[in-house]
């Protein structure tokens, strides 16, 4: 039932953005768009109530619910951001507003950008890992909520790894392609 809730909420979540912006754009309806925009927070919370009366109704702590933590942080990491991208695009698409800024693509200006990303996933592994432990107390028998343990190893392992890509770019910084008037002429030798 987790898993198939948690398919449910994932979908809701792209019906309800495709709701809202069409509201705000298409029908030119801002305030009823912010509006369906808002209730997503909702799927999360359903989400979350119906992985605790589960485990409050025996059901043993597995892997489901360990990935019901990890959607929630993950929405709670990213979800604003996927969600402002998106309303920039649309507006850009269906209002004629200015086409939204594309990230920083060299230098450090894309560590920068990466950086942030990178605050997201902790957070979303910082919100999984407590909803896990908070599971875990709920629970009350250590014995039981092993599986649960071992998703905030995932979720810490996943912000490590990211983490890592994202200090690659602070390390290693793109450069920017020299423009066409200041790059060097191929020479050619001729025999």
């Amino acid at each position: 039932m987790i898993v198939a809730l948690i398919i449910i909420c994932e979908v809701g979540f792209w019906v309800l953005l495709a709701a809202g912006l069409a509201a705000r754009y298409v029908l030119r309806m801002p305030r009823t768009g912010a509006a369906i925009l808002l209730c997503e927070p909702l799927l999360e919370v359903v989400l979350l109530i119906a992985t605790a009366v589960d485990l409050r109704n025996g059901a043993e702590p597995s892997a489901k619910h360990g990935l019901a933590a990890l959607y929630i942080g993950y929405t709670v990491g990213h979800g604003h951001r996927t969600v402002k991208w998106l309303d920039g695009h649309a507006a850009h698409r269906l209002a004629g507003a200015p086409r939204p800024p594309a990230p920083p693509r060299y230098g450090m200006a894309r560590a920068r950008y990466e950086g942030r990303l990178w605050l997201g996933t902790l957070v979303a592994a910082a919100v999984a890992t407590a909803l896990l432990w908070l599971a875990m107390e709920y629970v009350g028998d250590a014995s039981r909520t092993g599986s649960l343990r071992n998703w905030m190893g995932v979720a810490w392992r996943a912000a490590g790894i990211h983490g890592l890509v994202a200090l690659t770019y602070a390390i290693w910084p793109r450069k920017a392609p020299a423009p066409d008037g200041e790059r060097e002429p191929v020479r050619v030798e001729r025999r």
